[in-house]
């Protein structure tokens, strides 16, 4: 447990109501959506306001080498912000505001604790978008995204978080505040800073304020939901999309497991006896430009012998976006353990690794639904189990292993969005060899030498 005097000394920095330290209030902070993953129920958790209050937390916890553990609004699926050893969770929840929205630079500054989908909320009067779209969109933080580099449905087109940081502020393990970037659309003053923190998944400071990135919003768009007998049409339709020379907005897949565990719980209409499904949606600003590469799309969708739908209305369109979102929730309540990955792989590859999934479901003896961003190569395997049973866990494991090392060997990586975190630690060395996890601890050993923050995760512990 922590010293008493460092307790108190942490009321005064943040307000004795911002601090919990009760087991039945800290509890909660010590897991994220995770499943099947170490925890250790952190001995408090402090709620900061300020930069400078994150200031002095950090300075209190280099004096008594306590380690810090960030937190945004704990979605995320890698295992990224459980505390792995006694210590201070510091929650970013009441760093929540919109500082600024500047329409004129299409720029908005904001706290880390802000959720992505009210900066949407509040730059959609100015005709504006932060185009990142987690799966989590209504839950997941600025901060947090930031920080995981979280990619989402839209990233086929519009690219992922560190395309949209443009600066920010981070509070450092000594407890100096730095600034980098801004809303200038060229800097080159420097390192680039920016993109060392973003997908640096809390390990080597705490971003205190973050300048994004604003783009006008698509004026029009068509939705459509393309169904298949078999998951090599619906992998070769995604291919025959982009060999099309068309970029869609969101370009996701579900397979049959999955489309048949979404409809039961969500009731959108989803056609159960398809093999797989893709949701396709074009967008932009000129109304010919769309219609045209829906009818591309509409072509490449009839050579691979799928049955096409199109929402007629923004009602239908927000069904279909609905179900898919569902997936993960869906998936999630068939079991009491859902391992949730997300191994990319190059778009020509996408469909090796759908069918790859499928074996290795069928060798292990595991049942495994797959859901995710097909135009990217970004797919999420979500294996069911029973974390009470031994045998299947040890089998869910060897799955998760080979699923893993199939990505790699089709030239893919790890992790597309989710993060390293505690969950693939073990493979990391698999994709960028010992001299990368060295650089990697080179880089983290100069600006926290004495790993206080996020220890044990993404970057090997020290001595390792």
């Amino acid at each position: 447990m922590l010293d008493k005097a460092v307790v108190e000394k942490l009321k005064e920095i943040v307000g004795k109501k911002n601090v919990l330290t009760q087991k039945v209030d800290v509890i909660t902070y010590s897991y994220d959506a995770t499943a099947d993953m170490p925890r250790q129920v952190p001995d408090i958790v402090v709620m900061p306001s300020t930069t400078e209050e994150v200031r002095k937390i950090v300075n209190l916890a280099c004096i008594h080498n306590i380690a810090l553990y960030p937190r945004g609004a704990g979605t995320n699926l890698s295992g990224g912000c459980i505390p792995l050893k006694q210590g201070v969770v510091v929650s970013f929840q009441h760093m929540n505001k919109i500082l600024e929205v500047d329409p004129e630079n299409l720029a908005a500054v904001v706290q880390p604790g802000v959720v992505i989908q009210d900066l949407n909320n509040a730059v959609a009067q100015y005709g504006l978008i932060y185009p990142p779209d987690p799966g989590t969109v209504t839950t997941a933080t600025m901060g947090g995204s930031v920080a995981e580099n979280s990619g989402g449905l839209r990233g086929l087109k519009y690219g992922v978080t560190k395309h949209y940081v443009m600066g920010m502020e981070v509070v450092l393990a000594n407890g100096n505040k730095v600034r980098f970037g801004g809303k200038t659309v060229k800097n080159v003053t420097a390192y680039d800073f920016s993109n060392l923190f973003v997908g640096s998944e809390g390990t080597l400071g705490f971003i205190t304020e973050i300048t994004a990135k604003l783009i006008p919003a698509p004026k029009y768009r068509r939705t459509m939901m393309a169904t298949y007998k078999t998951v090599e049409d619906a992998g070769n339709t995604v291919a025959g999309i982009i060999a099309a020379q068309v970029i869609p907005a969101t370009l996701e897949i579900m397979d049959n497991m999955t489309i048949k565990t979404v409809e039961d719980y969500a009731k959108v209409g989803l056609p159960t006896d398809a093999a797989a499904l893709l949701l396709i949606e074009v967008d932009g600003m000129a109304e010919l430009v769309v219609l045209q590469e829906a009818e591309a799309v509409q072509k490449v969708v009839k050579n691979n012998r799928g049955d096409l739908n199109v929402a007629t209305s923004d009602a239908e369109r927000d069904k279909l976006w609905s179900a898919r979102r569902a997936a993960l929730p869906a998936l999630a309540q068939l079991g009491n353990c859902v391992i949730i990955e997300d191994a990319t792989v190059p778009r020509s590859k996408i469909t090796n690794m759908l069918m790859a999934c499928a074996n290795i479901g069928e060798k292990y003896n595991v049942t495994i639904g797959t859901f995710g961003h097909a135009g990217d190569g970004n797919l999420h395997p979500t294996i069911l189990a029973d974390k009470n049973n031994k045998d299947e866990m040890d089998r869910v494991h060897k799955a998760v292993d080979e699923i893993f090392a199939t990505a790699l060997s089709f030239g893919g990586t790890l992790s597309g969005e989710h993060g390293i975190g505690i969950a693939k630690m073990k493979y990391l060395g698999d994709e960028i060899g010992q001299n990368g996890l060295d650089l990697m601890k080179s880089i983290k050993e100069a600006l926290d030498p004495n790993y206080i923050i996020n220890p044990g995760k993404m970057v090997p512990s020290k001595g390792a």
